[in-house]
């Protein structure tokens, strides 16, 4: 068939994943070919103290990045898309989205970004014996019972962004199992909420307002069934009524899964870079870690198996915000030049910069980070009157501190001695060739390959698991299909730091090391 005949006969699936910035939805054939797109762009707000969506913007953005994606398939294949073969919800991981009996919401959506649990996550961890991250659903979830907060008392569903919006489609209250992994830890002998951690929440509170299981919605694995479009649902999706109900749909999961899946990296001994609004490191174990760290989060593949997670709130709005301002003053000279040249070309500079940056420090802390100690963040650029301050080592500043969070949590997986054969970049961070790359592999000591699909991200990863849910052969593996359906012969283009830039940035984490003092005292003051 050809693709127009594809997408009229259903044989499409859809991919749809909320970001931090942007909603994106996303059509690709059996062999996961994109095919078109459509998006919505959206930024969180911060009301009452909270990180926060609206669950109006939820669904408006949503249709909107649907009927973005209905006319990037009609003006491309001059077709309606009326149905597909499958589809997928993927969203933020983590967070609190409260309802009562009736399904009203009871408080503001909390997402992620949030680093209000400390007291939760740290009486939590004790109580498990296992790291919970202060962004987990279960973390929002005790600190508003220990802030006393009205609304617990009503409480019946707890969700995540990705399996409220699969609920409103389905009207099933199920999860995928990487994604229930933000939520509460898991067991991944058995595919379910750890049951003896479950028993001790539930004995900690007096299962109320609910036990645990009831509260959070059921686990599957990737490939599962999570049930099809209903009719009140493809109103949801697509208010003009065009697009058909009927449509099965896979389990919904996070943004960490779906990074996973789209850079081929759910198999023993792979990792994964995702680095764009926060940026993360997924490592898939072979063995567990000797002990829990409080850095370091233990979630799991779609298909279920452990991976350590070194997760950063802060990654590249702060290049982003600079890039905004060099691109005023372009215009403030009569150039009319976009951010996009502008950031492609501090991406080019950065590679000409001192390895070590010449000695300059910059902070990219919109908002907190577990990993060295901060509850919130003050953005922050400092040197002394003997560093090099040149524009290229200002580039290479703030490429290198994007990552520096990371390096840090990263060093406690090497110090457990953690095996990786490879590790793959995906995110804005690399779209410019090279630069993201070299300083990446600089800043993890490891050689970081990007694949021509990495671009594609989560939203082209949550389409190929509703396809692999839809055309799987009987007992196929979601590595096998991976590898012999998707990715083939596909090859990824590798970049490996030298010994120099391995060396310089080693250097420039010295010094950022010895600065945090002065970001912890601004954001005390």
């Amino acid at each position: 068939m050809d693709i127009k005949e594809i997408i009229a006969n259903g044989c499409a699936s859809i991919g749809i994943e909320f970001g931090s910035t942007r909603i994106k939805a996303v059509l690709i054939d059996e062999k996961a070919t994109p095919l078109a797109s459509g998006a919505f762009d959206w930024e969180n707000s911060y009301k009452n103290g909270v990180w926060t969506y609206s669950l109006d913007e939820v669904k408006t953005g949503l249709q909107t990045a649907f009927a973005n994606l209905k006319a990037d398939v009609e003006k491309k294949y001059s077709v309606k898309l009326t149905k597909a073969k499958a589809l997928g919800i993927s969203g933020m991981m983590h967070g609190y989205i409260a309802f009562d009996k009736n399904g009203n919401q009871l408080a503001e959506f909390r997402t992620w970004r949030n680093t209000i649990t400390g007291e939760a996550a740290e009486k939590l961890s004790a109580l498990f014996s296992f790291n919970v991250p202060q962004r987990w659903s279960i973390a929002h979830l005790y600190q508003a019972m220990l802030n006393n907060e009205p609304h617990v008392k009503d409480v019946d569903s707890v969700y995540t962004l990705a399996s409220y919006v699969h609920y409103m489609l389905t009207g099933k209250r199920v999860i995928g199992i990487g994604e229930a992994s933000g939520m509460f830890p898991i067991d991944s002998t058995v595919n379910k909420y750890d049951a003896e951690m479950v028993k001790k929440f539930d004995e900690l509170t007096g299962g109320k307002p609910k036990k645990i299981e009831e509260l959070f919605p059921a686990i599957l694995v990737a490939g599962e069934d999570a049930g099809s479009l209903t009719e009140q649902g493809a109103l949801f999706l697509d208010p003009s009524g065009e697009f058909k109900a009927g449509v099965p749909l896979c389990p919904p999961e996070g943004d960490a899964g779906t990074g996973m899946v789209a850079t081929n990296s759910v198999a023993q001994r792979t990792g994964n870079v995702s680095a764009g609004t926060s940026i993360f490191l997924m490592v898939v174990l072979e063995k567990a870690l000797s002990k829990y760290y409080e850095e370091i989060d233990m979630v799991t593949t779609p298909s279920g198996s452990p991976v350590a997670m070194v997760h950063c709130n802060n990654c590249s709005c702060e290049i982003d915000a600079w890039a905004g301002m060099f691109t005023d003053m372009c215009k403030a000279m009569g150039m009319d030049i976009s951010i996009y040249k502008v950031l492609d070309k501090m991406f080019e500079l950065a590679l000409e910069g001192d390895k070590d940056c010449g000695g300059l420090v910059g902070y990219n802390y919109l908002s907190g980070e577990v990993i060295t100690g901060l509850d919130s963040g003050k953005p922050m650029f400092m040197r002394g009157p003997e560093d090099k301050f040149t524009l290229a080592n200002f580039a290479r500043t703030q490429l290198s501190s994007a990552a520096a969070t990371l390096s840090i949590g990263k060093e406690i997986l090497d110090a457990e001695n953690v095996k990786l054969d490879k590790l793959l970049g995906h995110g804005g961070y690399f779209k410019a060739p090279i630069a993201g790359q070299t300083i990446m592999s600089a800043a993890l000591n490891a050689p970081v390959s990007v694949m021509k699909t990495a671009g594609e991200g989560g939203p082209w990863g949550m389409a190929i698991l509703a396809s692999y849910m839809a055309n799987k052969n009987e007992g196929q593996t979601l590595e096998d299909y991976l590898d012999n359906v998707v990715f083939g012969s596909q090859e990824a283009f590798e970049v490996k730091a030298t010994d120099e830039d391995i060396a310089g940035y080693k250097q420039f984490i010295a010094n950022y090391k010895k600065g945090l003092a002065a970001e912890k005292a601004a954001v005390e003051g």
